[in-house]
């Protein structure tokens, strides 16, 4: 995965997908992110390059989509990830379907599918 265009219109969305997507294990999005170097434009996994939803406006993530055909475009500008040629993205619903649901839930098992 070269960069991730995350749903954030709440903070949470962000860590949920993170763990979700298996980007990071599950309960270790926090730490992932923390002090944001991994998610930096150079670092390990470029998160929200536009600047996620505070900076694009709330529209409940297709500026996610946008970004992401930039990146792989190569017609990002200065927020360009070097040779990107694989990126996600993801919007609300399903990660907190998925992530709000117990482990072995037949539920999230389903959603997860």
């Amino acid at each position: 995965m070269d960069a991730a265009q995350i749903y954030d219109g709440f903070s949470i969305h962000t860590l949920l997908w993170l763990e979700s997507l298996n980007l990071c294990g599950r309960g270790e999005a926090a730490a992932f992110v923390a002090g944001g170097s991994r998610i930096g434009l150079d670092g390990e996994l470029p998160l929200n390059t536009s600047g996620g939803q505070l900076s694009a406006g709330r529209f409940h993530g297709f500026g996610h989509t946008h970004e992401a055909c930039l990146q792989l475009w190569g017609r990002a500008g200065a927020r360009q990830v070097k040779d990107a040629k694989v990126c996600v993205v993801a919007t609300a619903a399903t990660a907190l379907a998925r992530c709000s649901s117990r482990p072995g839930d037949s539920k999230a098992k389903r959603a997860a599918s």
